[in-house]
């Protein structure tokens, strides 16, 4: 049976119309599915090496963390110094800006590596305000100068001149050990010879020399520090000095130590304390002194 007309145009139009639509489709650009491409071939293909560089690269970043916290990063002042510093009994470097006592002067903290030369160290009080680290002398026990209303201990000005000459102004390495009952950071304190570099700890040990000069005594309460060193060696060095008669030994071993200074000092000053308030007028109490109403009041 032939075709009809009707028959041939109906054809003809369904060809025209799957021919735009091929046309259509061969010109439209091709999109590609987001999880496809090289990069996620060669995860597929090696994902064990995609995983090793994976931890390499996060083992790396925490290494690189863990350098700048230590070598790098600059603590402002004594709050900065956390537990884990002091556990790992940690150097730092810095420049000495005052010394306000005969066993403790104030640190600014200079890294080695990101603080050189070319960068200057504040030297105003108001540039200098919560930017330094309160150092405490480990091992030792200046004179006591004139405070609090207690007069000064001998040869406690003579400690203080001492140890301004012997650290103030200069770059010194400090070993940071603890936190004493006054906030202020023990450290041993070592002043390096000008013809090393920084790994010094065969400079000068300021507390040691403090002993050897015959103005300080050994430290021995609880709590007590010396560093690499010994308490033996502190206290044969200081008997050194009581030998020779340096400095505060110099009328022999009756001098006063800074410890017994203390002690007697605050006998004192809680005795006449005990005294003012039994002198005290006892407070009137009215009606209580009258047996029936002492269970009023």
């Amino acid at each position: 049976m032939a075709p009809t007309s009707l028959q041939k145009e109906d054809r003809s139009f369904l060809s025209s119309l799957f021919a735009t639509s091929s046309t259509r489709e061969s010109t439209t650009p091709y999109k590609r599915h987001p999880l496809s491409g090289p990069l996620i071939q060669v995860v597929i293909d090696h994902p064990y090496l995609v995983l090793t560089t994976a931890a390499a690269s996060g083992a790396l970043t925490l290494v690189g963390v863990r350098v700048y916290a230590r070598y790098l990063k600059r603590i402002p002042n004594s709050d900065w110094v956390n537990p884990r510093i002091l556990a790992e009994q940690r150097w730092v470097r810095g420049r000495v800006t005052s010394v306000g006592d005969a066993d403790n002067f104030r640190l600014f903290h200079m890294p080695l590596f990101t603080w050189g030369r070319w960068r200057k160290v504040p030297n105003t009080v108001q540039e200098l305000k919560n930017e330094t680290i309160h150092i405490r002398l480990a091992g030792v026990d200046a004179p006591e100068l004139a405070h609090f209303g207690r007069p000064a201990q001998p040869y406690g000005q003579e400690a203080l001149e001492w140890l301004k000459s012997m650290v103030e102004g200069k770059v010194v390495y400090c070993q940071l050990v603890r936190r004493d009952q006054y906030g202020r950071v023990v450290a041993t304190v070592v002043v390096p010879r000008w013809f090393l570099p920084v790994w010094l700890r065969s400079g000068k040990n300021v507390g040691l020399e403090m002993l050897r000069a015959g103005l300080a005594t050994t430290y021995t309460q609880s709590g007590a520090e010396y560093g690499k060193w010994t308490v033996e060696e502190f206290q044969e060095v200081e008997e050194e000095a009581k030998k020779a008669k340096r400095g505060m030994w110099a009328k022999g071993s009756k001098y006063e130590s800074p410890a017994h200074y203390k002690r007697r000092m605050k006998a004192e000053e809680d005795g006449e304390e005990g005294v003012s308030r039994a002198m005290e007028p006892e407070p009137r109490q009215g009606l209580r002194k009258i047996w029936p109403f002492r269970w009023l009041f």
